[in-house]
């Protein structure tokens, strides 16, 4: 896998999402939404904000967080497959869109990550399944 970096000023050196192929971007991130459906059914706070951003890890609060996993799988059940939509990339950052279903119900989910290369770690900036 290549990586190519763009330097910003003198204080900030970024990944250009640009420059990988989408099987590139989705051995980043296939991974870490992984992990974040995985810790999400089994109502894991800590092991759910392990690659967010400084800025998502104060938005989910642990209490937060158990209580909407409960909500979620006392209705639709737990996260089950999950198929590419697409991939949107830009220089400094990645978005990608799956469909999601859950175990429970038959309908269909959007489920989405927002993901940038800072302070030499990959961080989810923005997470949802609606």
């Amino acid at each position: 896998m290549s990586f190519w970096w763009i330097n910003i000023g003198k204080k900030e050196t970024i990944m250009n999402w640009l420059e990988l192929s989408d099987e590139e971007v989705m051995t980043i991130v296939d991974p870490i939404m992984d992990n974040l459906m995985e810790a999400s059914s089994k109502i894991d706070h800590q092991q759910h904000i392990r690659d967010f951003s400084d800025n998502m890890r104060t938005i989910v609060s642990k209490d937060n967080f158990e209580q909407q996993c409960r909500d979620y799988q006392q209705s639709l059940g737990f996260f089950a497959e999950r198929e590419l939509l697409g991939i949107i990339k830009k220089r400094k950052d990645v978005r990608i869109f799956w469909r999601q279903f859950y175990t429970l119900s038959p309908d269909q989910y959007v489920a989405f990550v927002h993901i940038m290369y800072r302070d030499g770690r990959y961080q989810v900036v923005n997470a949802s399944v609606s």
